[in-house]
Parts: C-alpha cells; sequence; structure tokens
C-alpha cells in the first residue's frame, strides 16, 4: 500500500499522548460493506451501506475501489455523467486515475493524490484508468467519498483541487506507531490541504501491529472509521474491525484505534481512513448523481442535464455521457 510512507516514523512530529480528562469515544455501531460494480464495471464495496445518513452527515456516500489486481485491458472506469449539489473526493491508494470535466478540471492521480471537485450548481466528469494502465493492467486501490453541500452552498460555481500525495501533512501517533496522512482537516494543530466547504477531517493512517493511535478529535465531528485493510479495535470499547467494516463512533473528543497484534501477511498493518465533519442537519433528497434538500430539486436537476444546463463535455473527448439512473428518493433528515 504505497499512498505516501516514510522509512522512519519517528522522525515526524508526533501528537501528543490523550489530557486525563479526554472523552474517548465509543462505538456505536459497525458494519460490513457489501461488494458490487460502479461505473463500467470496476468493483466496489459500499462502505456506507446500512448506515443512517443522520450518523453519516455531513457525509453522503463511500466506495472503497478495489483492491483489485487487474489483468491487461481489464481496468475499467466511467463514462461521462453529471453531478450536482455535493463535493466528490477521490484518493488513490495504488495505481491511476485520470479526472476529466466540463469546468475545466482534471489530470491524473496516482499513490497517495487526491482529487476534490466540487460539483456544486452542475457539473459533468469522467473517471477512467489511463490507456497505460489498461494495456498492461496493474493494481488499483483508492476510495470516493461523497460530502454533502448546505443549502447556501449548493449552488456554487464548480471547482477542482489537484493535491499532490506529498502535500498530505504526515504525522505520527505518541509512540510512533501510527502514520498519519492528513487529507483535510485540522489533527492536533496540523492541517491538510484540502479545502472544504463543509467543515471535516479526512485522516488515512497506518497502524502498526499492537500500536494504539488516540487521535484527538473535534467534539462537534461526528467520527467515522473505514477499514482498508488489516484488523485492530476501535473506540474505547475495543470493538473488533477488519477490512471492509465502518465503525461509527459516540461522542467524545478522542478517537481510539489499536492494530492487531496479529495480521494476515498480506497486510501487514491496519490501515483505516477516519472521517468527520460537522453535521449539516437538512433534509436530504438524493437519486443517482444529484444531492438535493428536495425531490423537486432531484427533478429539475435531472430535467437540467437532459436539457444541457449541466455543461458541455470538452471537443476532445466525444460524446459518451449516458442518461444517469435511479429512482428519485422521499426527503430525510
Amino acid at each position: 500500500m504505497p499512498a505516501v510512507t516514510v522509512e522512519d516514523t519517528t522522525t515526524l512530529p508526533r501528537i501528543p499522548l490523550p489530557e486525563p480528562r479526554t472523552v474517548r469515544r465509543r462505538t456505536r455501531s459497525v458494519t460490513t460493506a457489501p461488494s458490487g460494480f460502479e461505473g463500467e464495471g470496476f468493483p466496489v464495496r459500499r462502505a456506507f451501506a446500512g448506515v443512517d445518513l443522520r450518523d453519516l452527515d455531513p457525509f453522503i456516500h463511500m466506495d472503497q475501489m478495489g483492491e483489485v489486481e487487474y489483468a491487461p485491458g481489464e481496468p475499467k472506469g466511467t463514462s461521462w455523467h453529471p453531478h450536482r449539489g455535493f463535493e466528490t473526493v477521490t484518493y488513490i491508494i495504488d495505481g491511476t486515475f485520470e479526472h476529466a470535466d466540463s469546468h475545466g478540471g482534471g489530470g491524473p492521480i496516482t499513490d497517495g493524490d487526491t482529487q476534490w471537485m466540487t460539483a456544486g450548481g452542475g457539473v459533468l466528469h469522467i473517471e477512467r484508468p489511463p490507456e497505460q494502465l489498461v494495456l498492461s493492467g496493474g493494481l488499483f486501490h483508492g476510495l470516493q467519498l461523497w460530502v454533502n453541500l448546505p443549502r447556501a452552498q449548493k449552488w456554487v460555481e464548480p471547482r477542482y483541487q489537484d493535491l499532490r500525495a506529498q502535500e498530505s501533512v504526515l504525522l505520527a501517533s505518541a509512540d510512533a506507531g501510527a502514520l498519519l496522512r492528513v487529507i483535510a482537516g485540522d489533527v492536533a494543530g496540523h492541517t491538510g490541504p484540502g479545502s472544504t466547504y463543509t467543515p471535516m477531517a479526512m485522516v488515512h493512517a497506518t497502524v502498526a501491529p499492537g500500536a494504539r493511535l488516540d487521535l484527538p478529535w473535534r467534539p462537534d465531528f461526528n467520527a467515522l472509521v473505514y477499514v482498508l485493510s488489516g484488523a485492530g479495535s476501535v473506540g474505547i470499547d475495543g470493538a473488533p474491525v477488519r477490512t471492509g467494516q465502518l465503525a461509527v463512533l459516540g461522542p467524545g473528543d478522542t478517537v481510539s484505534i489499536t492494530g492487531a497484534v496479529a495480521q494476515e501477511s498480506r497486510t501487514p498493518a491496519l490501515d483505516v481512513v477516519v472521517l468527520g465533519g460537522a453535521p449539516i442537519r437538512e433534509p436530504i433528497a438524493m437519486a443517482g448523481p444529484f444531492v438535493m434538500n428536495s425531490r423537486q430539486e432531484v427533478l429539475d436537476a435531472f430535467e437540467d442535464f437532459q436539457k444541457g444546463r449541466l455543461g458541455s463535455i470538452p471537443a476532445a473527448y466525444g460524446r459518451r455521457d449516458r442518461l444517469p439512473h435511479g429512482a428519485v428518493h422521499g426527503e430525510s433528515r
């Protein structure tokens, strides 16, 4: 798992040990992500499946893409498709992905890079492996997270952030047994490079076998721990977790994560993504690629897409778009 690694974590800034009055969060639930396929057929785990949106808020959806070893000719992506009302965060751990959108954003990401696209009022985009990866095959592994936008920001101008791996803030746990990559938000006074409309934090942590990470976490944020690979436990209650599972934690100001002493040979450490944000607490209506506040706004988004109001595919790419599918869901809170 390349992402961003260092040979000696003891050289990195350390996260201090928790204060005596620290409230360590307790595990509220652990769910296992079902497997499926996205786009033109690449395998995913639906990380948030079965979890109440109120526990996820401000997050909407997350796919773990791969981990998969493609044979030559097998790598797949998506066709051109629209988005409105939220942000997509694509984090690549292994392999390479290319992005292009109708607002001018785009480029390749690989091994720890992140692409942060704010769809806002509407944008068309495409995600796909580069031609050389299609020809050669190879390892591919990443995440795509959907972050909701508050009502006041749902119509902002689309924007694109290209966050290189080396821009991530690297930290170590107090005993240097865990390596942290801060992609967005503030962790112990260290701020990641991602600029967000919704106050949030995103951290990729690698926890060595037997090591413990006590991560300071804003009390007003929710806290989610998703296991990319390996085994361990989370929360003050030590709830066991393994690859493809999501832990939702309760209130507090510290997230505790421990790597299991015994790991599988192919996963020498516990790798997790820790997410948290300030809940928006607004009505949600979503269908396919649109996340709005009412059913009518979703229907309007479908109509705007059909009438070409969400942008034009750059001439260099031709037209491979298709009408997004999916039933319109009712409002929820």
